[in-house]
């Protein structure tokens, strides 16, 4: 039998020391990991807050701040436009200063280099009106007379806008790929600007005032809901489609959802859109009435002889409109037409009933007999 080993006593020595320096080792090594991690971390923070855009000094940049935007927006934005050197020293100074809130909409002409606080006082001082100047487009407008009207309200030409949207130096998410059957390239930006009031500083270039444009149309899409579109494996850009026929055949802004019902039932059942709109769009001209000559033109955007929507938007839209065709009504209504001079329509499920209330419409010298 072999007897048990016994450990010597310098042998449970060594061992405890072994188990010392280890665990000193194993120390060092997460404190040294530690400092690293640190290290990188105050490196990362340090090349954030001092980032900076090399711009040369004495430019003069058009800078616009939207209404409601927070300081950090203004900020960063500030900073990608070179008049600040970095938006953490420009949030931190506006916040010890008590001004975070109190910087003012609108469209600026700063110059590159100024001093920090003298932004900071620019802002608070609200835009020059020297400096800027408002431009209002209205609703319905085709693109070529959107275009016709901005050259009219602002220093720049037709042709210089048409430049910008074709080089690409102006986009929007809602922009098709092809152009229409039969149409030039322009028609591709139908409907994509948004018609308002709009405040341009006096530097603004046509990319920049088509883009501010592109942008808001772009952002009130955003802000509806599209999901009833699905079912018919249509998207938001249809709706803005069926935002601008409603655009074109409402008066009243509470009958645009109930001429939207019209649309989208017609729409879910197959039947072809009829509407007059689309005829004068394509005919390019509006004589008034559309004659029974007119609904013969070959066109993609004849509703008549084609089904569906047409290929883009046939005019610039408001708000209730894209509301409206984000939300039809719920309705059983397929036909509608103006009994009224005032622009009320009457709705119908039946073509009967549609036939009576155009006749009496006739009678009344509301529609042309």
């Amino acid at each position: 039998m072999t007897p048990e080993y016994q450990p010597q006593n310098g042998t449970s020595w060594q061992v405890r020391m072994i188990q010392v320096f280890v665990v000193v080792a194993a120390v060092l090594l997460v404190f040294v990991g530690l400092t690293s991690v640190a290290r990188n971390l105050a490196s990362g923070i340090q090349n954030e807050s001092t980032s900076t855009i090399a711009v040369e000094s004495g430019l003069e940049v058009a800078f616009v701040i939207e209404s409601g935007s927070p300081a950090r927006v203004i900020a960063n934005d500030l900073a990608a436009a070179g008049l600040v050197a970095d938006a953490v020293d420009f949030q931190a100074a506006v916040r010890s200063q008590g001004v975070a809130n109190q910087l003012q909409a609108g469209s600026y002409v700063i110059a590159t280099g100024t001093d920090l606080d003298d932004v900071i006082g620019i802002l608070l001082a609200g835009p020059d009106p020297t400096n800027v100047y408002t431009v209002t487009v209205v609703e319905g407008l085709t693109i070529d007379a959107v275009l016709a009207s901005l050259a009219e309200q602002t220093p720049h030409t037709v042709a210089q806008f048409e430049s910008q949207l074709s080089s690409g130096a102006v986009t929007s998410r809602y922009l098709p790929e092809e152009t229409p059957e039969g149409s030039d390239d322009l028609a591709r930006w139908e409907g994509l600007f948004a018609p308002d009031t709009y405040e341009f500083s006096v530097v603004a270039t046509p990319a920049e005032i088509l883009s501010r444009m592109a942008d808001t149309l772009a952002q009130r899409m955003s802000d509806a809901d599209w999901s009833w579109l699905q079912a018919l494996d249509l998207d938001a850009y249809d709706g803005l489609i069926i935002a601008s026929l409603i655009e074109k055949e409402a008066k009243l802004d509470e009958e645009r959802p109930v001429i939207a019902s019209v649309i989208a039932n017609r729409l879910v059942d197959g039947i072809a859109l009829q509407i007059d709109a689309t005829i004068i769009y394509a005919l390019g001209v509006n004589s008034g009435e559309v004659t029974l000559a007119d609904l013969e033109v070959d066109s993609p955007y004849n509703t008549y002889l084609y089904p569906g929507l047409p290929p883009t938007p046939i005019g610039g839209v408001r708000v209730a409109s894209i509301e409206a065709a984000a939300s039809p009504a719920d309705t059983d209504f397929y036909y509608y037409v103006l009994i009224d001079n005032d622009g009320t329509h009457g709705f119908s499920r039946t073509l009967e009933e549609h036939n009576q209330k155009k006749e009496a419409a006739k009678e009344a010298g509301v529609l042309t007999p």
